[in-house]
């Protein structure tokens, strides 16, 4: 047995007198594993951030859907030569707070080729990013 393999290993007396390998880790094993699982740990907590944010994201996005269906339903449910319908403006259906966000509503009314109401819907946020969703409808007479 060389010298290196001799200091590798560690000898110790048992209770029986019989000499027993020591087995253990060393410092150096020890800290390199702790740096290993920190660098997991890690991870897994940026993962688990970029996962809360696609959650708030999307809640914010399903709130924005609602508002902007409601207000399409509602302006469908107008009188075709309703004020509120009259071509060629922007209206702003005012603002809806939920959940600490405010989402600003507006809506346009054009005309297309056969005289037909082309309502645009459109609902802005701000969560850090400014975000706006929008649908369209044709309103015949």
């Amino acid at each position: 047995m060389n010298a290196y393999a001799m200091t590798k290993t560690i000898y110790r007396k048992h209770r029986g007198g019989e000499n027993v390998k020591d087995k253990g880790f060393s410092l150096i094993e020890v800290i390199i594993g702790l740096l290993i699982l920190g660098v997991a740990v890690i991870s897994i907590i940026g993962m688990q951030i970029i996962s809360v944010r696609g959650n708030f994201f999307s809640r914010y996005l399903t709130q924005a859907n609602y508002l902007v269906q409601d207000g399409l339903e509602s302006l469908d449910n107008l009188p075709f030569n309703s004020p509120r319908l009259q071509v060629g403006s922007s209206y702003s259906d005012g603002e809806v707070t939920i959940s600490g966000i405010v989402f600003n509503r507006h809506y346009t009314v054009a005309n297309d080729a056969s005289n037909d109401k082309i309502i645009s819907y459109t609902v802005a946020w701000n969560d850090g990013i400014d975000r706006t969703i929008g649908f369209s409808t044709i309103r015949s007479q």
